[in-house]
């Protein structure tokens, strides 16, 4: 019977998340989605690749493509954008410098920090009809604590250097809400221009 009912919680779980990710601020065709999908994408990875410094720099254009796609892109295509940021960060070795290889511990966390802040938008804003300001701070001090929290059992448990604990932190709020704010006039221009 426990069985059972943990397989049924799972497909309930599931499904619902599958529905969540296929909200959308407004309706795009199916080309122009995949488009966005490819621009975003390419944001996440190239930034972090070409550009590695400064943090701040690269952590805005990032969390601006999560959120733009977070508004509008469904289901899979949210997966690359989601994925492809430490990936990048991770191939360019620079940004933590001689540290970069305590990357990969993290790399598991920092998609689910990802998916916080676009599952956020998807919830609160979409879903729920929050104001814009009030699910970006949601998102954003989310993503942030849960980052941080994982480096600091991570460092805890010795597996991590100290470093990450900055980087993990208040750095991730602060360019999850800056990259917000610039996902926003972005967004909005693109809605209107898509309504005429």
């Amino acid at each position: 019977m426990k069985k059972y009912i943990r397989i049924v919680f799972k497909v309930f779980v599931m499904k619902y998340i599958y529905e969540l990710a296929n909200v959308q601020d407004y309706a795009v065709g199916y080309f122009y989605e995949h488009i966005e999908m490819f621009i975003y994408s390419a944001v996440c990875f190239f930034v972090p690749f070409f550009m590695g410094h400064p943090q701040l720099f690269v952590g805005i254009a990032v969390n601006a493509a999560l959120v733009a796609a977070a508004l509008n892109l469904r289901g899979y295509k949210l997966l690359p954008v989601i994925m492809l940021p430490s990936l990048g960060v991770l191939s360019r070795g620079i940004i933590f410098g001689p540290f970069s290889k305590f990357l990969v511990y993290m790399i598991p966390f920092i998609w689910a920090g990802n998916a916080i802040l676009v599952f956020s938008f998807k919830y609160f804003r979409l879903k729920k009809n929050h104001s814009y300001a009030y699910t970006l701070a949601v998102g954003a001090l989310t993503k942030g604590a849960f980052l941080f929290l994982s480096a600091f059992i991570l460092y805890k448990l010795s597996i991590i250097p100290v470093v990450f604990l900055t980087a993990m932190g208040i750095i991730q709020v602060t360019t999850a809400i800056s990259g917000g704010i610039a996902a926003y006039g972005i967004h909005y221009t693109k809605k209107s221009l898509a309504a005429r």
